[in-house]
């Protein structure tokens, strides 16, 4: 067994293709040795801003002989085929091999050198890497034929065990010789094998793991930061980024002007990530502090003096500029916004952005008004609506999209708006993913909730609904939040009401209100009245111009309902989707769905809970064993339902406690379904778990006596029915 170590030298790898870089490497080349029957005992990768490398540990000299079977036409079919066979495979008839009346090819390949092998698997993958972006370069970029990668190779090192695997990709031979670091060791270094490559590496100033670089900085900076009061905010993220920017990272910590500390230090964390990539720092209060931490790729001889003031002049200047942004936008009101909106196009079909402002108010104002957002005045809900948009059109979100909404929230609480408003401003895009904060205030709530489900109702009335894997407008994630704000704060109401409000308002104002509609009927028969049009003939055009009119709501209305119950039925998956993934039984949530009727979603899930719950008990096992025997029944005699008719014979014991059992448990369940006590209605029908089994031990349902069978599938049938209540048990397993 040998290890084979690749290593593919380039210009500079950008640090977000890196991680995708290492996994596709591996998977490659894994593939092409099992082309060949080879398989590495370990693969491990590395990536560096300069290198993508690989090692394959505990590789055969040589891959094992092959055998390759091809089935062929039966032996009684045309010479044609033997012959179009005989082709195929470069075999003569006397070397097939003949089983059951058919010809089979077999061909017996030797074992090949593992050295050979790699020769051809390397440029394979070279050729087949899916770089996000690549590029050709030199001479032979002039043929589309020509290898791409993503930066120009400049060396490929190839050993397998201490000898040199030889091939050429790109016109760059493959060897031995690498570089180190770009000004620390840039001469040529020479690597014996595998084992040596990383320390070799190392002294040379390149840490070539990627997990170590990141470990290295996090230490570092933390420290820095330390050493100086101080406590790193720490961000994944970018310290994926700074170790993909470094060969050799050595983490400094720098200063900036405090003044600076006045702009929103949401504003001064992304300026100094996203433009210079660098941390920053909180105080021993927790507020940011005017510190922060950059990633430089050499070990300076002044403990990094020069490169920290060079960073601070950058830093400076950006930070100059996001101060600009914030004090110019300061000047103007929010509300003095609202124009701008009306430039910039939310959806072709949908109008603008102060198109769904407006909606957005009206719908917040709604859901306040008609309490299904409690404690929250309609209000403030419109004036939050109002100006949650507003900050799109500001400079410093023009700056960073990233902040819109944040920026809204310190723009109106600056210019003196109430709190619930600037905190609904702030917060009113959220949740926006799955682990995203939900908002509470009642104020937010509502704003929320209503730019959900407008955007919701705006696209479904146009038909731009997802697809498969396809969701451009992030449709699904805006359900999910609807979903979490509706549970998180407890909001009981039927979701079908709030869908239909937005969805019909989509469709009136997408037409035209009908009044608005009649107007210029108005203006065009008062024209004509000036040419002395008959009075009779004016007004019976008014009235049809009005009975258009009246049409056209009705049309709205009748679409707004349609399209309310079509996405509510979307809400209905995503929420089983979700429910899924908390760990609830699919069946058990199409169980209670399948009830219908059913729009209060808080309402709904403590059914589903509640229902889970009960069928892993005894009872519930039990309870759901009868009523399947009895729905099985009943459908076997396609029992239709009848009004339930005294009995004219004298029942068993069994069938007299069945209907006694009946007669206890359903007035309790219906009780507790009242309630909302889920749990309490089944426990009231797992009472009839002893009767239903007694029933069908002792009793037979298909009696000769017509009426003696219909009075017991009658009995059947209400005991199904009162399992019903609860959720439609014929949908769950077991």
């Amino acid at each position: 067994m040998t290890d084979f170590l690749l290593e593919l030298r380039s210009e500079e790898i950008p640090a977000r293709m890196q991680e995708r870089a290492r996994e596709d490497l591996a998977k490659l080349f894994a593939a092409e040795l099992d082309k060949a029957g080879l398989k590495a005992a370990e693969i491990v990768t590395y990536a560096t801003p300069r290198r993508l490398a690989l090692i394959a540990r505990g590789l055969p000299e040589q891959t094992a002989a092959m055998s390759e079977e091809s089935k062929g036409p039966r032996t009684s079919a045309p010479p044609q085929a033997l012959e179009g066979f005989l082709r195929k495979t470069g075999l003569t008839q006397d070397q097939l091999v003949e089983r059951d009346g058919v010809y089979f090819a077999v061909v017996n390949k030797p074992g090949r050198a593992t050295a050979a092998v790699i020769a051809e698997a390397v440029p394979a993958v070279i050729r087949a890497f899916a770089w996000p972006k690549s590029m050709r370069w030199g001479a032979p970029s002039q043929s589309t034929e020509s290898p791409r990668w993503v930066r120009p190779l400049q060396g490929i090192v190839a050993i397998l065990g201490e000898e040199v695997v030889p091939f050429e990709v790109a016109g760059v031979q493959s060897g031995v010789a690498t570089v180190g670091h770009r000004f620390h060791h840039p001469g040529i270094i020479t690597i014996g094998s595998a084992d040596d490559y990383v320390e070799k590496l190392r002294m040379c100033h390149v840490v070539v793991d990627g997990a170590e670089r990141r470990n290295i900085i996090a230490l570092g900076a933390k420290m820095a930061a330390k050493k100086a009061g101080l406590t790193l905010i720490e961000d994944e993220g970018l310290l994926f980024e700074n170790a993909g920017l470094t060969e050799w990272p050595v983490p400094l910590l720098g200063r900036f002007d405090e003044s600076f500390l006045e702009v929103p230090p949401e504003v001064i964390q992304l300026t100094a990530r996203v433009n210079q990539k660098y941390f920053v720092c909180s105080d021993a209060s927790g507020k940011l502090a005017n510190a922060f931490v950059c990633t430089a790729n050499i070990d300076p001889s002044d403990d990094g003096a020069k490169i920290v003031e060079g960073n601070q002049k950058v830093l400076a200047a950006r930070l100059s500029d996001a101060k600009f942004f914030y004090d110019t936008d300061l000047k103007t009101r929010l509300g003095d916004l609202q124009p701008k909106l009306e430039k910039i196009v939310f959806h072709e079909k949908l109008g603008t952005v102060a198109d769904k402002v407006e909606r957005v108010a009206k719908l917040a104002e709604w859901l306040a008004s008609e309490g299904i957002v409690s404690n929250c005045d309609p209000r403030l809900a419109r004036r939050a609506a109002e100006l949650a948009k507003a900050d799109l059109v500001t400079g410093m979100v023009g700056e960073f999209p990233e902040l819109q909404g944040l920026m809204g929230g310190y723009y109106a609480a600056a210019q003196g708006e109430d709190p619930a408003v600037a905190e609904a401003v702030r917060d009113h895009y959220k949740p926006v993913g799955q682990g995203d904060d939900v908002p509470t205030a009642p104020t937010t709530v509502a704003v929320s909730l209503a730019d959900k489900l407008d955007t919701l109702a705006a696209f479904f009335t146009i038909d731009e609904r997802p697809t498969g894997s396809k969701d451009p407008f992030a449709l699904r994630r805006a359900v999910l939040g609807v979903i979490r704000l509706v549970i998180v704060n407890d909001l009981r109401f039927g979701l079908l009401k709030p869908l239909f409000q937005a969805c019909a308002d989509i469709h009136f104002r997408q037409q035209r209100s009908p009044i608005d509609r009649v107007w210029p009927a108005i203006a065009e028969y008062e024209a004509i009245s000036r040419k002395l049009i008959d009075r009779d003939d004016f007004f019976r055009l008014m009235q049809s111009a009005t009975d258009r009119a009246n049409e056209d709501a009705a049309r709205y209305v009748e679409e707004g309902v349609t399209d309310s119950r079509v996405l509510f039925a979307f809400f209905a998956d995503r929420l089983k989707v979700q429910q899924r993934e908390a760990g609830v039984r699919h069946d058990l949530i199409d169980a209670v769905f399948a009830l219908g009727g059913e729009d209060d979603l808080v309402r709904l899930l403590a059914r589903v809970h509640a229902l889970q719950a009960f069928v892993t008990t005894e009872d519930g096992a039990n309870l759901l064993a009868g009523y399947k025997r009895a729905a099985n029944i009943l459908k076997k005699e396609e029992w239709v339902d009848v009004e339930a008719k005294p009995l004219t014979y004298e029942p068993l014991p069994e069938e007299a406690d069945l209907i006694a059992a009946l007669d206890a448990a359903e007035p309790i369940a219906t009780v507790a379904i009242q309630r909302e006590d889920f749990a309490g209605a089944m426990a009231a029908l797992a009472t009839l778990r002893g009767p239903i089994d007694a029933f069908f031990e002792k009793v037979t349902v298909n009696d000769p006596d017509p009426a003696k069978r219909s009075a017991r599938l009658a009995l059947l049938a209400r005991m199904r029915d009162a399992v019903h209540k609860v959720a439609d048990f014929a949908r769950i397993d077991g």
